[in-house]
């Protein structure tokens, strides 16, 4: 057994070992994984996907005199402001809800976005690359916070905090989306073609992070990771953290499963991993570049980590079925989503991925360099993951069926 302290000592002294997840993944069938847990300390695993489970907190200074506000826009795109006077939340999904042609009478409304693919994640993006950004905020008036409103232009040097808090990030598998039905569908996934038109997927397959960590024991609270081209670490377990999700005997589960909340500081953050976009007619997202470091502490991790995209499988669901359980064409393995085709119903479908293999790839590679380099060290984890949680749905139920 090593230890991360072991390891850690040999990052300072320029002796570690590090390899990706694809040189490890290349070199295991000629090494074999004993020679290689003699030899590697860390691998390196990245991915760069849609996550619009994200956004952005963000301290803006108190203006004098004293705002507490009450609705905020960065650049026409709504901020949750229910917290102190001048916190908010930008979320990554957030988008501008109402007409750039209003009714210019009105005082709290006006046409200050006329770019409708434009949301949450693009202003995110934009401040982290030092752009302006216009600030406008309407107050609620009290004796202590006694401003009605105000307006400023706002970059990432003139505000406080400025970081990343994400909800729900890193999903441990996924699934992959068709449409049997008659009509062109808009989703999360993006255009799904009518009649098994074609096969969307969105995760990494066996470059993914949590696939190579399935039962999440190298990983927890406080673990240091790379999180938009800087350092961040794991805060908590994601929304929707689903970790009894049904698995294959290599322990890597059949559909969505495990999930990440993450955080870093956005002002280090560099714009190539931290990407505004839209899916049409569905909404905005961002994309967002996030690396997990593996301490190679013993051989399992090396077992675990040669996993193939033929070794795990993700779900086929239909969204032309508009229910929270959708109907299934089955089990696929990354490795046929990854050929650019599946066999669906006796149908050839071809498959696309949203995420960026390349990218992904990309991530992997400069988490390492930064090992190597000695400026970037492993965390000790202050507690792990909860591996007992529950999906836990959100029936309605009306009075009558309440009563019976």
């Amino acid at each position: 057994m090593r230890t991360i302290a072991e390891i850690n000592d040999k990052i300072r002294t320029g002796s570690a070992v590090v390899w990706t997840i694809q040189e490890l993944k290349a070199r295991v069938k000629d090494l074999g994984i004993t020679k290689i847990y003699e030899q590697v300390d860390v691998i390196c695993t990245g991915t760069f996907e849609p996550m619009e489970s994200s956004g952005a907190l963000i301290n803006l200074g108190h203006t004098d005199p004293p705002i507490k506000i009450r609705q905020c826009w960065l650049d026409g795109i709504p901020a949750y402001a229910g917290f102190g006077a001048v916190d908010v939340y930008l979320g990554a999904s957030a988008m501008a809800d109402y007409s750039p042609t209003p009714d210019i009478t009105d005082g709290d409304i006006r046409p200050i976005s006329t770019i409708p693919e434009r949301g949450g994640g693009h202003v995110i993006e934009d401040l982290i690359a030092g752009k302006a950004v216009q600030l406008r905020l309407i107050g609620h008036i009290t004796d202590c916070y006694p401003r009605a409103s105000f307006e400023t232009t706002i970059t990432k040097d003139t505000i406080n905090q400025f970081y990343l808090y994400n909800p729900r990030n890193l999903y441990q598998n996924f699934i992959v989306g068709v449409n049997g039905g008659d009509r062109p569908l808009y989703t999360y996934l993006g255009l799904l073609q009518p009649r098994l038109g074609n096969a969307v997927y969105s995760n990494t397959g066996a470059i993914s992070p949590l696939f190579n960590d399935p039962d999440l024991k190298l990983i927890g609270v406080g673990t240091r990771i790379f999180l938009g081209g800087s350092i961040g670490y794991i805060a908590w377990e994601g929304t929707q953290h689903f970790p009894l999700q049904k698995r294959l005997p290599n322990r890597t589960p059949i559909g969505p499963a495990a999930t990440l909340a993450l955080m870093g500081d956005a002002k280090q953050m560099n714009p190539r991993w931290v990407r505004g976009c839209y899916f049409k007619n569905y909404g905005a997202s961002m994309m967002l570049g996030v690396g997990v470091p593996l301490p190679v502490l013993n051989e399992e991790v090396i077992r675990y980590c040669a996993i193939k995209d033929e070794d795990i499988v993700a779900p086929v669901m239909d969204f032309s079925i508009p229910r929270r359980v959708r109907p299934t064409f089955g089990l696929v393995s990354y490795a046929q989503l990854k050929s650019g085709q599946i066999t669906i119903d006796g149908k050839k479908v071809r498959t696309a991925p949203l995420a960026s293999l390349y990218f992904s790839q990309q991530v992997a590679q400069e988490l390492k360099n930064w090992i190597e380099r000695g400026e970037f060290t492993l965390t000790e984890a202050v507690a792990p993951l909860n591996m007992e949680r529950s999906f836990l749905p959100q029936d309605r139920w009306d009075s009558k069926m309440a009563m019976e």
